[in-house]
C-alpha cells in the first residue's frame, strides 16, 4: 500500500496520541492524491496546494480551535487504490472529510465506498459531467467538461474564428479524455451546427501519432478538438504542425496546464484551451501563485511554477472545508465521528465561498460547483487570457 502521513506543520509525537491512537485535539482531514502513475505529472502539485493551505489555516487558529492534522496516501493513479485510499481514512485515521480522489476515474469508484461509510469526498480534478450522481456525499469543486468546452465554443463564435468544419483526436486510454473525445465535443459540435467527422483515437502511450493526424487533415478541418493530457497532446499539437495543419487547436480544461509550455514548444501558438483559473485575476491569486511556485521550488518542483486549475481547486477544497466544518461545530471527538461527518455534508447545503478559483461560488442539485472559466491563448511560449465566462447563477431558494 502507497501511503505517507503527515501532520502539518507540526511533528507527531507520541503524547500527543489520545487513547486507541486518535487525535482527539486534531481535526483529521485526509488526501488522496497522485504522486505517481500516469497522472502524476498534472496531480503531483495538489500536495503542494493543500499543505499551504493547512499550514495557513492552522498558523490562524486551526478550525474550531483546533489544527488540522493532514493524513496522506498516494493512489498511483489507480481508481481501485483510490477506493482503498477512502477505507483507509475512515476505518484508520478516523477523517472527518476527504480533499479528492484526484480523477474522474478514481472518484466514480470512490464515492460509493464514502457513500457507504458516510463521509465527504471532494475532488479537485474530476470534472466528468454527472459523475456525482445520486451520492449525497460526493461534492465537487470542479468545473465540469462539457460547460468548459461550451463556453470555448461560444469563445469562438464571439471572435469570429472559422469554425465550419471540425475534427476531433483523443486518448481513447484515459477516461476523460475518451468520454469527452467520443461524447462531450461531439454532443457540443451537434448542438452548435459545426460539422466534424468520425473522432480519432490514439492511447496514451503512443509514441507515433503521425498516421491519426493524417486521417484527421485528409478531412481538411478549419480546428482541430484535442481530448488528452498534457504530455499526449504536445505530441499531437508537434505532429499537426509538422504535416502543415494551420488551423486552430483546441481542447478543454484536460491539458489545460500552465507548466505544459515545454511540451508544447511555439507549435503552439494559436492554441486555445479552457481553464478553470486564472493566476493573475486578483490579489488572492497571485498571493498564492507566489506561495506555490517558491513552496514547489523548495520540494524539487521548480518547473511548477503557476497553479494547475486543480492545485487552485485543491487549496480551496480546504477552505472550503474549513467553512462548513466550523458551520457543523465539529469537535473531533471520536465518539462523534460518524454524526460530525453527516454534519459536515449537511453544512455544504445552501453553502456560498469565496476562493482563489472564484467568488460567492455555490453548488447546484447535483453538488457541482458552479465556476468560471477562462479561455486561454499561448502565443510566443506565454499564457495569455484570451476570454473569459463568469459562473453560472446560483440555483434559488
Amino acid at each position: 500500500m502507497k501511503w505517507t502521513m503527515a501532520l502539518a506543520g507540526a511533528a507527531v509525537s507520541v503524547m500527543a496520541l489520545g487513547a486507541g491512537g486518535a487525535f482527539a485535539q486534531d481535526i483529521t482531514i485526509g488526501l488522496a492524491m497522485v504522486k505517481s502513475g500516469p497522472l502524476k505529472t498534472v496531480g503531483e502539485a495538489t500536495e503542494t496546494s493543500v499543505d499551504i493551505a493547512v499550514e495557513e489555516i492552522n498558523a490562524k487558529g486551526g478550525i474550531n480551535g483546533k489544527k488540522i492534522k493532514l493524513v496522506k496516501f498516494d493512489t498511483g493513479s489507480d481508481p481501485k487504490q483510490a477506493a482503498t485510499a477512502t477505507q483507509k481514512f475512515v476505518q484508520d485515521d478516523n477523517a472527518l472529510a476527504i480533499v479528492g480522489p484526484f480523477s474522474s476515474g478514481e472518484a466514480a469508484v470512490a464515492f460509493p465506498v464514502g457513500e457507504r461509510l458516510g463521509i465527504i469526498q471532494m475532488p479537485n480534478a474530476a470534472s466528468t459531467p454527472g459523475l456525482t450522481g445520486n451520492f449525497s456525499y460526493a461534492w465537487r469543486l470542479t468545473a465540469d467538461e462539457g460547460k468548459q468546452f461550451t463556453r470555448l465554443i461560444a469563445t469562438l463564435r464571439n471572435k469570429n474564428i472559422k469554425l465550419d468544419k471540425a475534427e476531433i483526436m483523443y486518448v481513447s486510454d484515459e477516461r476523460v479524455s475518451n468520454i469527452s473525445g467520443t461524447q462531450f465535443y461531439p454532443a457540443i459540435f451537434k448542438a452548435s451546427n459545426i460539422a466534424f467527422g468520425e473522432p480519432v483515437a490514439f492511447q496514451y502511450k503512443s509514441f507515433d501519432v503521425a498516421p491519426q493526424v493524417a486521417q484527421v487533415l485528409e478531412r481538411k478541418p478549419d480546428v482541430v478538438a484535442l481530448a488528452a493530457t498534457p504530455d499526449s497532446a504536445g505530441k499531437v499539437i508537434k505532429e499537426l504542425r509538422r504535416q502543415g495543419f494551420q488551423g486552430r487547436v483546441i481542447g478543454s480544461q484536460i491539458f489545460a496546464d500552465p507548466n505544459a509550455l515545454d511540451l508544447f514548444g511555439r507549435d503552439a501558438d494559436g492554441l486555445l484551451i479552457v481553464a478553470g483559473y486564472w493566476s493573475d485575476r486578483n490579489d488572492a491569486t497571485r498571493s498564492f501563485t507566489k506561495k506555490f511556485a517558491d513552496e514547489n521550488a523548495k520540494r524539487g518542483l521548480s518547473t511548477k511554477k503557476i497553479p494547475h486549475h486543480t492545485d487552485a481547486q485543491a487549496y480551496d477544497i480546504v477552505y472550503l472545508l474549513k467553512q462548513a466544518m466550523e458551520k457543523a461545530n465539529v469537535t473531533g471527538d471520536p465518539a462523534k465521528l460518524a454524526a460530525e461527518r453527516t454534519a459536515i455534508r449537511d453544512a455544504m447545503k445552501g453553502i456560498r465561498f469565496t476562493g482563489v478559483t472564484g467568488d460567492n461560488t455555490c453548488f447546484n442539485a447535483a453538488r457541482d460547483a458552479q465556476l468560471p472559466g477562462f479561455v486561454i491563448e499561448i502565443k510566443d511560449l506565454k499564457w495569455n487570457l484570451f476570454d473569459q465566462h463568469p459562473a453560472d447563477p446560483c440555483p434559488q431558494g
